[in-house]
C-alpha cells in the first residue's frame, strides 16, 4: 500500500490530506486499484476503485431475496449509478464514491439516506414515503420480501460478485425528444 501523508486539503486547505492506494484481487472480478482522500483536519473522505485491466461499459442485475443474499459482494465505482426499482436511484455525481461492500451494505446506505428524508418534519409526505420504503427494505433485509439490484457502470468497473447476477454489456439510453 502507499501511501502520502500531509497533503493539501481540497476543502480546508490544510496539510493533513492522506492518500492512499493498494492494489486488491477479488475474487471472481479481477485486480483493482483502491484509492482514498481524506483529511485529518475537516474530515473530508473520497474514495474510489478503479479495475487494473480496462473493462466494456456493464450493467450487473440481482434479485434479492433472503438473508443469504445480503452477504453478496457489490463493487461500486464512482461512475457507477445503482438502481433498487421503487425504492431509489443512486446516481453518480461529483462527490460519488468508489467502494466495495455486499448488498446489506447498500441497503444500509439507502437506509441512511432514508432516515435522514423520515426527519424532515416538513414534509409529511416525504415522511411517510420514507418510513414505508424503510419497513420495505426490512423486510428485504429479514428475507420476507424480494428486491432487484441493479448497477450501471459505463467505465466497467463495478461488479455484483454472484453466479446469479445478469451481466450484460451496458448501453446508455439516450433522452428522448
Amino acid at each position: 500500500m502507499d501511501e502520502i501523508d500531509d497533503e493539501p486539503c481540497p476543502v480546508c486547505r490544510e496539510k493533513k490530506l492522506i492518500l492512499t492506494e493498494r492494489e486488491e484481487d477479488i475474487p471472481y472480478f479481477g485486480r483493482v486499484y483502491l484509492f482514498s482522500m481524506t483529511c485529518a483536519s475537516c474530515k473530508f473522505h473520497k474514495a474510489d476503485v478503479e479495475c487494473i485491466d480496462e473493462k466494456d461499459p456493464v450493467k450487473y442485475t440481482i434479485d434479492v431475496s433472503g438473508e443469504e443474499d445480503m452477504k453478496i459482494r457489490v463493487v461500486r465505482s464512482s461512475q457507477a449509478t445503482i438502481r433498487i426499482p421503487h425504492i431509489t436511484t443512486v446516481e453518480p455525481g461529483i462527490a460519488s464514491q468508489g467502494f466495495i461492500t455486499n448488498v446489506e451494505g447498500i441497503i444500509n446506505r439507502v437506509k441512511g439516506q432514508l432516515e435522514g428524508i423520515k426527519q424532515d418534519d416538513d414534509d409529511p409526505d416525504a415522511y411517510s414515503k420514507a418510513r414505508n420504503l424503510l419497513k420495505k427494505l426490512n423486510r428485504v433485509v429479514w428475507g420476507q420480501e424480494r428486491m432487484r439490484l441493479i448497477i450501471e457502470d459505463p467505465s466497467g468497473n463495478s461488479a455484483i460478485i454472484s453466479d446469479r447476477a445478469k451481466v450484460e454489456r451496458f448501453r446508455k439510453q439516450s433522452p428522448s425528444a
